[in-house]
């Protein structure tokens, strides 16, 4: 019985505005160390006997999570791409059922990419555990040990000792997230667990159980996965199959209904990151208890996670705060209250403000864009193309643009001519012109880009070629 890694790439994290937004989620940042998360969770299996990973995105992320996993050198053997977000359940289902086809024996080892874990060889001690069960036909849920009351995790309690296996009982019971009081008499009661949301099963049993207790959410799926087509590396699931099937989590879906869950209870320095606090937590402190990253300077500061991403931040007798800096956002909240950032997330939206979508540097599959400047008809962004990148050939109904390359070597097609230009060279794309710019250069491609019009959104594109088969 072969084990499948599937590494779980939804999420927004709102809870860890300003750094992580709409189109760049914490998953494909670097919280927890210098790696971001997806690139940690697809690395720690490293010691494990598994098949490359399966990997299950939003189509908007798909170059981004490709990208990551491929500077660390993973290549997932199949990675699907889900047209819209539809909870756990779909996304797993669709993942056991390519899984399955080729092999029916195998087992699942679902992992969501944002979770943070400090001791491998235990991580890899509970899978070893979880599998002896997954043999029997158990589904298997992993349960940490509790640190603390907390109630911004759900919790499993414990029944009767699995026999053959240390440290796993059958679950008696999956409990929401509870209040204070409540979560202190679990802890002490020492049978419950935190819900860590990882799981392992075979891949036809979890099908066979959603057939059982979800047969309509199994049928759309399946017909997601039949319809689905291959796009590049990618498997793009069907949007109108996928698109009627419910949203569903996997617990509510399968876990909590079945007869057949199981829980390892494990011990192995695990986190969500599910908030500023949480990452505080996990950070290592000064004498003080600060956590600092970037261009800091504190003073009679205590308690604090201080983080700056694009200039100097500076804290004077401040006490247990959260700090957090980017080119175009400051947070600042107490860490009692770090889970309520996200309702200033609710009023950036309902205030149809950008903030909590993009930061100024957007990623693409070619490289990045970020701005500069903006103001009445005009906005500034300074280009990265990575070394044999191009953007597609397109052309703008409503701006012109002047390319300035700052360094490296530009490839430049403009109206079917083609020029080359180094440094300190500059070329002007009329209004209407098919253009495109290819690195031509070993280097990265830099390029200072000056908007002209009275529209500079990036919906004013039409695209003739792509090498990326975008839209």
């Amino acid at each position: 019985m072969a084990l499948h890694p599937v590494i779980l790439c939804g999420g927004s994290g709102t809870r860890l505005w300003p750094l992580s937004r709409a189109m760049l989620p914490k998953q494909f940042l670097p919280l927890a160390g210098e790696r971001t998360m997806i690139q940690d969770t697809a690395l720690r299996l490293n010691g494990l006997e598994v098949t490359p990973p399966v990997v299950v995105s939003h189509f908007e992320q798909r170059f981004l999570a490709a990208e990551q996993l491929r500077e660390v050198g993973v290549v997932p053997s199949l990675h699907l791409l889900e047209p819209e977000a539809k909870n756990t359940a779909p996304a797993i289902t669709a993942a056991a059922l390519c899984v399955a086809r080729e092999d029916p024996q195998g087992l699942l080892l679902v992992l969501p990419s944002d979770h943070a874990i400090r001791d491998i060889l235990r991580f890899h001690a509970a899978v070893q555990r979880a599998m002896a069960l997954a043999r029997q036909g158990r589904l298997v849920t992993f349960g940490m040990v509790p640190t603390e009351p907390a109630t911004g995790y759900g919790y499993i309690r414990r029944g009767d000792a699995e026999p053959d296996v240390k440290d796993a009982f059958r679950v008696a019971e999956f409990i929401e997230k509870p209040d204070a009081a409540r979560a202190a008499r679990f802890v002490a009661g020492r049978d419950h667990y935190w819900n860590s949301g990882m799981f392992l099963f075979g891949a036809q049993r979890f099908l066979d159980e959603m057939g059982r207790l979800q047969p309509e959410m199994l049928a759309t799926v399946k017909a997601s996965v039949d319809k689905a087509v291959q796009d590049l590396d990618f498997l793009r699931l069907d949007a109108s199959a996928f698109g009627s099937c419910k949203s569903e989590s996997v617990d509510y879906a399968v876990m909590e209904p079945t007869r057949d869950a199981s829980v390892v209870a494990a011990e192995f320095g695990w986190s969500d990151v599910g908030s500023w606090s949480a990452l505080w937590e996990l950070q290592a402190k000064d004498p003080q208890g600060n956590s600092v990253r970037g261009d800091v300077y504190l003073d009679r500061t205590a308690g604090c996670y201080v983080r700056a991403e694009s200039r100097l931040v500076a804290a004077v007798g401040v006490k247990d705060l959260v700090i957090v800096e980017t080119d175009d956002a400051v947070l600042v909240a107490h860490k009692d209250l770090a889970q309520d950032v996200r309702l200033a997330v609710e009023h950036l939206k309902a205030s149809r403000r950008e903030e909590h979508l993009t930061h100024r540097r957007v990623y693409r599959p070619w490289g990045y864009f970020e701005t500069l400047d903006q103001g009445t008809g005009f906005q500034a962004k300074r280009l990265m193309v990575k070394p044999g990148a191009k953007i597609s050939l397109q052309r703008h109904q409503r701006r012109a643009e002047h390319w300035v390359v700052v360094a490296g070597t530009a490839r430049v097609t403009r109206d079917g001519e083609e020029i080359v230009l180094g440094p300190n060279q500059s070329t002007h794309i009329p209004l209407g012109a098919k253009h495109r710019l290819e690195n031509a250069g070993s280097g990265p491609l830099y390029v200072i880009e000056v908007q002209s019009g009275d529209y500079l959104g990036e919906d004013d594109i039409e695209r003739f070629a792509d090498d990326y088969r975008r839209a």
